[in-house]
């Protein structure tokens, strides 16, 4: 039973609730759920050109895709950032600010997009120059993200519609979103790149009617939910203390997310180095990283929502137990999905590419694959728990000193362990990040709740 009586606590308002396994699977399942779309949708993409049989159609994809890695995960604090000020709104029992939250987010989400599409040539000249790919990679490449860009205002603005309902608590109505989304995305990518023979083409056209559709139908649940209770003041929306918290929160993992794509992008960029064949078999693999991460997400977001909600509710009990819980079913799901992979890995692989030369070299490696998410749980688990507490700062110093870590193995290791090395490293930087961000948790938590 849910306890919801306010305590005074020195100077703070005390609302203790009751943090149960129920509550946390109410939001972890539909969320795990959701997010295993996002990467379903990535081996979607990949079975379609795998299906042509062409690795540089391949490359191009998979370098196409970590542009929108690096655009979209930079902006995902407009998911994240919503989430935790939103929960936080919500222990403390703020209608109004949670749709404060809601519009000073969408705003930044469409100004964002529209100087994204402006960019578009910049982005695809400074993605060749780093990349430094082959005509036929870069062609493919430059075809799919030209398309893509143009979805950007949708895409941001869909994670704001997420951040707010993950914030609030209500999962399932993600879920519906998630699987809108990805559903219509997974059919048009189909039906546009295998069907009608567009290729990259048709993979972009697809992603951008999922995104279109999601957001129509998201914006109009947040419009019913809005009309049903009082409504920010102008004044308050546009409140500088508030815009400027929110910025604040923002820049910080904004920042975190743009190293981190760093680190994946030079993974990337150490297979194109080593030919097609060793890039496609490197983003192949990183899909079932991805799968696991994805689904281990639904974890992270019930440790954001529930720490933050804590952190708005000052209770230490239902912050120290969400932690707790939340970690033990995110082991539980790493673990099962590295046996999984350990497993039906080379099957999967073999399904979604065809060439012979990628199936041998992707089952060489398999293993650092599998292996991952189980090294990088902390990690994930310790990032849910400090956004929802709006340690932004915290994230992204942690994050650096990782990112600092993972280039020294990077390119120490390889050079004596190849693409054992390359993977090592990578290993390596998912477990400093987590280690990190816990030996500092203690502290930052006797500080948020002390009186």
């Amino acid at each position: 039973m849910t306890i919801e009586t306010p305590l005074l606590s020195g100077s703070k308002i005390v609302r203790p609730f009751e943090v149960t396994n129920k509550l946390m699977l109410a939001i972890t399942i539909p969320v795990m759920l959701a997010s295993l779309t996002t990467p379903l949708l990535g081996l979607v993409d990949t079975a379609v050109i795998g299906q042509l049989g062409d690795p540089h159609l391949l490359g191009g994809l998979a370098i196409g895709a970590l542009v929108f890695d690096f655009l979209f995960s930079t902006m995902n604090f407009l998911r994240a950032g919503t989430t935790g000020l939103v929960a936080q709104a919500m222990g403390r029992h703020d209608n109004v600010e949670q749709q404060a939250v809601f519009w000073r987010a969408i705003g930044i989400a469409a100004v964002a997009g529209v100087l994204f599409i402006a960019a578009t040539p910049l982005i695809l000249q400074a993605t060749i120059s780093f990349m430094n790919p082959d005509k036929a990679v870069s062609d493919a490449m430059s075809t799919y993200v030209s398309i893509r860009l143009l979805s950007s205002p949708m895409a941001l603005g869909n994670f704001v519609v997420l951040g707010l309902l993950l914030g609030q608590g209500k999962a399932m109505q993600g879920l519906y979103l998630q699987f809108l989304l990805n559903g219509v995305n997974v059919l048009m990518t189909i039906w546009f790149g295998l069907v009608m023979g567009w290729g990259v083409a048709g993979i972009a056209w697809g992603t951008l009617l999922g995104e279109t559709v999601a957001l129509v139908v998201g914006l109009l649940i947040i419009y019913r939910q809005f009309r049903a209770i009082p409504n920010p003041s102008r004044a308050r929306v546009l409140d500088p203390h508030e815009i400027r918290r929110m910025f604040t929160v923002n820049r910080d993992i904004m920042l975190r997310s743009f190293f981190l794509l760093i680190a994946y992008a030079y993974f990337t960029r150490a297979g194109t180095e080593a030919g097609a064949v060793m890039l496609a078999t490197n983003a192949v693999l990183m899909n079932f990283l991805l799968i696991s991460g994805y689904l281990i997400d639904g974890v992270t977001t019930a440790a954001e929502q529930i720490s933050g909600r804590a952190v708005g509710a000052h209770y230490r009990p239902a912050f120290d137990r969400g932690i707790k819980l939340s970690f033990l079913w995110g082991l539980l799901l790493a673990t099962a999905m590295a046996v999984f992979f350990l497993i039906f890995g080379d099957a999967i692989v073999a399904f979604l590419i065809k060439s012979d030369e990628v199936q041998e070299m992707a089952s060489l490696y398999l293993p650092w694959a599998a292996l991952a998410p189980v090294v990088g749980l902390l990690a994930f688990h310790m990032d849910g728990v400090f956004i929802g507490a709006t340690w932004s700062r915290d994230m992204r110093n942690m994050m650096i000193l990782s990112l600092i870590g993972y280039f020294a193995a990077y390119f120490i290791l390889p050079k004596f362990f190849g693409n054992h090395g390359l993977w090592l490293a990578l290993h390596l930087f998912l477990g400093l990040r987590g280690i990190s961000l816990l030996s500092i948790l203690p502290s930052r938590a006797r500080m948020q709740f002390s009186n």
